[in-house]
């Protein structure tokens, strides 16, 4: 049996959904998209005549519609044309079924993931449309105003940045808006499947000037100066005394590693020396941490509704009272980089 029809097979069993399409490659998946204008698309990225990135790039710039991607972790360059196509606007991805994973659990984690996509609101992309359309230029970061409290000698140490559904494209954009002097070191959480990750952090240091990789225990933080660390999957990433600590303690939120247990560490490390940013995610996770960063004197800031894939995570810290700052997210990265440069007034 082939994968696609496997995903059918799957979905028709579910009373909740209805197949109203079903393509054999990219061109004929964006004409069933115009003609019967579904809830959800499930997209493969290898496919014959226009393969499932340029397909992607197509619906997102003309057609909104949410796309779960159905990828393989084996092959490295279909991984990275999935973070392509998150980058281009699909929502989230799910692998292909594979021997080692049983059958019903693939089946059930699948159907959530469907359901989960199709209740998402999805914005047009720029991506994808002629060449002649040219992407407009971020808007200038709004002003920050001051509280007037002065920084500590030296300013700002450590960016701490969390995200999970919608985070890729949402934290390669915030890396290219920083500053090309940025200089602090920047440590990220993501909620993303193991299968996944080492292809994500390759993918994701391709998409702007800084390295990024995944954090070592027990090196030290300052050593990574306009660095990207990422936590490993699987492991919570914690800094104390200066150097990064995994552990594999307990889940929170049903996460390891977790934006809570970062932005704890951060906030008792760094205190008003910290910069911690809450990107677009399903849940709470980042919520409690980010309101700690805050209490202990730290900057936060959170992506805006109106740009989230998921208004879930930044929702949660804003109710929380965590939250000093809403932005969109074009305009997050030219704020740290504002902030990261301007040790005389806190913003």
């Amino acid at each position: 049996m082939t994968v696609r029809a496997r995903l059918r097979e799957v979905l028709e069993s579910d009373p909740r959904m209805e197949v109203v399409g079903e393509a054999s490659n990219g061109q004929q998946a964006i004409a069933m998209c115009e003609e019967v204008r579904p809830d959800v698309i499930t997209m493969d990225m290898v496919l014959p005549v226009m393969n499932g990135l340029a397909a992607t790039e197509y619906v997102m710039a003309n057609r909104p519609t949410p796309i779960l991607i159905v990828s393989s972790s084996s092959n490295r360059g279909e991984l990275f044309s999935t973070y392509d196509a998150l980058a281009a606007g699909a929502v989230d991805v799910i692998e292909k079924p594979r021997p080692e994973i049983p059958d019903e659990e693939w089946a059930r984690d699948f159907l959530s993931a469907v359901a989960l996509v199709s209740r998402i609101r999805v914005i047009t992309h720029p991506r994808g449309r002629l060449q002649s359309i040219r992407r407009p230029d971020p808007a200038p970061p709004a002003p920050l105003p001051s509280r007037g409290v002065r920084s500590p000698a030296g300013g700002y140490e450590v960016v701490a940045i969390g995200a999970s559904t919608g985070g890729p494209a949402a934290i390669g954009e915030v890396l290219r808006g920083l500053s090309g002097d940025f200089s602090l070191p920047i440590i990220l959480v993501l909620h993303i499947g193991a299968s996944h990750g080492d292809s994500f952090v390759k993918w994701l240091d391709g998409q702007s000037s800084r390295s990024v990789r995944f954090g070592e225990e027990g090196e030290a933080l300052s050593d990574a100066a306009g660095q990207v660390l990422m936590a490993p999957p699987d492991y919570h990433l914690e800094v104390r005394d200066g150097l990064v600590r995994l552990t594999d303690a307990p889940e929170r939120h049903s996460c390891r590693p977790s934006v809570d247990v970062l932005f704890e560490s951060v906030a008792a490390e760094y205190g008003t020396r910290a910069l911690a940013c809450l990107l677009t995610g399903m849940g709470r996770d980042g919520a409690s941490g980010l309101h700690l960063v805050r209490e202990r004197g730290g900057v936060t800031i959170a992506q805006d509704e109106q740009t989230c894939v998921l208004y879930g995570m930044p929702l949660a810290a804003v109710q929380l009272g965590a939250v000093e700052h809403i932005l969109p997210l074009d305009q997050i990265g030219p704020a740290l980089s504002k902030l990261a440069t301007r040790n005389e007034v806190r913003g």
